[in-house]
């Protein structure tokens, strides 16, 4: 059987040994991003079948009975699927954290060289319907012209129209 190298269910832990990783944006800078943070947990990858074939493997030659058996792969499996969410969830954090800086930096970056006012909503062109009406308060009505114009060219989408005219009426 393989060996345990960390204990309890994978608490989450910081992505802060990324920053360099992820500042460059190169698919090595993203591995060695993502082995900071799967290294530090011990982390294995195991489908259910092959811990499965492990433990059947044991049970045949009488080490370990069936019973026990399937409760450690329940119990394996589990665990791994709490990993798993903790993981993603970071992932997640790391990505969101980075897409941030880049759109700031990003609208930053346009203010400096003088070219024209921004969007009214930053990455615009990437938000969900929903997210662009979460948008929408708080913006003048030229801001919510601009969009609206922006929406009828592009995605057109009936849901953000509407948003939109009901705020303009």
């Amino acid at each position: 059987m393989a060996e345990q190298r960390s204990s309890g269910t994978g608490g989450r832990k910081s992505g802060g040994g990324s920053k360099k990783a992820a500042s460059h944006g190169s698919v090595g800078e993203l591995r060695e991003a993502l082995s900071s943070l799967i290294d530090p947990l011990g982390m294995v990858m195991l489908t259910r079948e092959r811990i499965e074939d492990a433990l059947n493997d044991a049970v045949s030659r009488g080490r370990v009975t069936a019973d026990d058996a399937q409760d450690l792969v329940t119990s394996l499996v589990e665990r791994g699927r709490r990993q798993t969410s903790d993981v993603l969830g970071e992932l997640e954090d790391m990505v969101s954290h980075k897409a941030d800086r880049a759109r700031s930096k990003t609208e930053k970056a346009r203010r400096v060289a003088g070219m024209g006012a921004s969007f009214p909503i930053a990455g615009y062109d990437d938000l969900t319907a929903a997210q662009v009406q979460a948008r929408l308060d708080g913006l003048a009505p030229a801001d919510l012209r601009r969009v609206r114009e922006h929406e009828k060219s592009h995605a057109n989408r009936k849901t953000v129209l509407r948003a939109i005219d009901q705020r303009l009426k």
